[in-house]
């Protein structure tokens, strides 16, 4: 469990203390790249505290999202439209979406899971 925060942390000070720009015509790619990297990671996390996470679907997902985003990019710049926004839009809700499971699953155990009932059943 450590190594990837200590990946984490080797990245944040490597960041901050060398400089380094992406070239104005892979900034798209680039966002994209994060964003599939961000939704896998909430979906494997999202898996493991629903008890179904699979390794295998962790890491397919991870590149098939991926390059199907940059597909889509790459197809858009050839098009001369921006396809890149249906990846980001796409992989903005499902971020959103296993973060706000995430949270629901972790307040159910922080305080204590309930038995979900209806408001209007009393």
């Amino acid at each position: 469990m450590w190594l990837p925060l200590l990946g984490l942390i080797i990245g944040v000070v490597l960041g901050l203390f060398f400089e380094f720009q992406v070239p104005d015509e892979y900034r798209n790619y680039l966002s994209i790249a994060i964003l599939a990297a961000l939704d896998t990671v909430f979906g494997g996390i999202r898996a493991y505290l629903q008890n179904f996470f699979d390794i295998k679907v962790f890491m397919s997902g991870f590149f098939f999202n991926t390059l199907l985003a940059a597909a889509l990019a790459f197809l858009g710049v050839y098009m001369g439209v921006d396809l890149y926004l249906a990846a980001i839009f796409a992989f903005g809700v499902r971020l959103f979406n296993n973060l706000a499971v995430i949270r629901r699953i972790l307040i159910g155990k922080w305080f204590g899971e309930k038995e979900q009932t209806d408001q209007w059943d009393e």
